[in-house]
């Protein structure tokens, strides 16, 4: 699936949680509680989302979406 067929608001869900997460991976990270929260909030968001309406295969397009932000975040530090 090409990475611009998923909806920016998704594409930019999926970067912030995965900043999140990298958040809390580090050692000691700071204001775990709001991290945690921030994570479970981020979580659940896409969940509700048109977008999966359309999808043949929504565990595909998760997986898909993970890596498409993936590989924008490598272009960019490339």
């Amino acid at each position: 699936m090409d990475a611009t067929a998923f909806p920016d608001d998704l594409m930019q869900t999926q970067k912030a949680w995965n900043a999140t997460y990298a958040a809390l991976a580090v050692p000691r990270p700071r204001d775990t509680t709001a991290l945690r929260g921030r994570l479970l909030l981020l979580s659940g968001r896409p969940w509700g989302h048109p977008y999966w309406e359309t999808a043949s295969s929504i565990p595909a397009a998760r997986s898909e979406l993970r890596q498409a932000v993936r590989a924008q975040r490598a272009g960019r530090a490339a």
